[in-house]
């Protein structure tokens, strides 16, 4: 019996978990037929930011590893999608994969000084690859265009689709967006996840347990640079061009914002802080044209001083909140259920206060004996 309720309680459990996530699916499907061009395009935006912010999600909230050089990898692969459009006229499909491949190979051979580095060092190796790109690429100007960028064809919707072009490109998005989270969460429920978080918490204890330190550290920059490299096509894609100043560093800081305030080693965190990455400048914008930054930075402060585990844990605390402040009842039975049962047995006898009856003993030969650990008598002689 105990165990068919356990497993109907898991059952009950697990459809709670997957309601809100059966009704976002909803919601992404019917949202570019109920909004205007303009608010799709953002929906889109936050679609491809959350495919980064999975990617440093691996990293940081997973891996345990700072990065801030995020915005260099989702430069790379917008600007390989490019080149490949510009110049070499491929098709939008072909080139997903080889930015994808081509991040991933790019995040190996960067996470190599994740093996010595860690911590502010570690960050300040990745920001210094953000710093210099931009500049690079301006340099390579017969490849990237230099300082003026390219600009490429977007993809048009099919005759049979029968959807405008936002439209189109909205879905094309979410159906990527969809396919890179759902490996995201195949990854951390695998074995690689399990070592990133044994990395995470305890290098030493993961070492003892069998957990190959280099390897899986290696592994994480490579994912994460994959999952950024997929979102900067995405962005070329949907934006039709690219330039250095589109990817600055501030850009890598700004990711790194969004996945603390949406949540840190949470499989929704992504997502909510896409939506903080794309919304709050325009509202900051809109509140205070002359300092923009000073409203989003005091936003920022705002999110962690309510959710300090970031808007995905933001309902844990809440709830947390309010059980606190429920009144506790705890009514104590005076019998118990087995006590309460059993028939009544005779009263033994209790002694008085301060007096503990001593059996007598049957022998004398005993009740003469000394006791165990007694010292020896002695006897003096009149």
């Amino acid at each position: 019996m105990n165990n068919v309720t356990a497993s109907l309680a898991a059952d009950r459990t697990r459809q709670l978990r997957a309601a809100p996530t059966v009704l976002l699916a909803v919601a992404a499907v019917a949202a570019p037929f109920y909004f205007a061009p303009f608010q799709v395009f953002q929906l889109t935006m936050v679609l491809l930011y959350a495919v980064a912010l999975a990617g440093l999600n691996l990293l940081v909230g997973f891996g345990g590893q700072i990065s801030l050089g995020h915005g260099a990898f989702f430069a790379a692969g917008a600007y390989s999608t490019a080149v490949m459009l510009d110049r070499y006229d491929t098709g939008h499909l072909a080139t997903l994969p080889v930015a994808a491949a081509g991040c991933f190979l790019l995040g190996l051979g960067f996470g190599v000084p994740a093996l010595r580095l860690r911590g502010l060092y570690l960050a300040l190796v990745t920001l210094s690859f953000a710093v210099f790109l931009p500049p690079l690429l301006k340099r390579l100007e017969p490849v990237t265009g230099g300082s003026m960028g390219l600009t490429v064809d977007k993809m048009q919707p099919p005759a049979w689709s029968g959807l405008a072009e936002d439209q189109w490109m909205y879905f094309v998005v979410l159906a990527v967006a969809s396919a890179a989270l759902l490996l995201a969460r195949n990854l951390l429920r695998s074995r690689v996840g399990r070592a990133l978080r044994a990395v995470r918490d305890n290098e030493g204890a993961a070492e003892v347990m069998g957990v190959r330190l280099s390897l899986h550290k290696t592994l994480a920059f490579a994912w994460s640079a994959m999952f950024a490299g997929v979102a900067g096509c995405l962005y070329t894609w949907v934006i039709g061009f690219v330039s250095p100043d589109s990817f600055s560093f501030v850009l890598s800081i700004t990711l790194l914002a969004g996945l603390v305030v949406g949540g840190l080693a949470s499989l929704y965190g992504p997502l909510l802080g896409a939506a903080f990455v794309m919304y709050v400048p325009s509202v900051s914008q809109d509140l205070s044209e002359a300092a923009p930054g000073v409203v989003f930075g005091l936003l920022i402060i705002t999110v962690m001083f309510v959710a300090p585990t970031g808007l995905a844990g933001l309902p844990g605390r809440v709830l947390g909140a309010v059980g606190r402040r429920l009144p506790r009842t705890t009514a104590i039975p005076d019998r118990t259920p087995e006590a309460a049962s059993a028939p009544d047995a005779e009263p033994r006898p209790t002694a008085a206060p301060g007096f503990s009856p001593t059996p007598a003993p049957a022998d004398p030969a005993v009740a003469d004996a000394e006791p165990v650990g007694a010292p020896p008598r002695t006897t003096e002689k009149e």
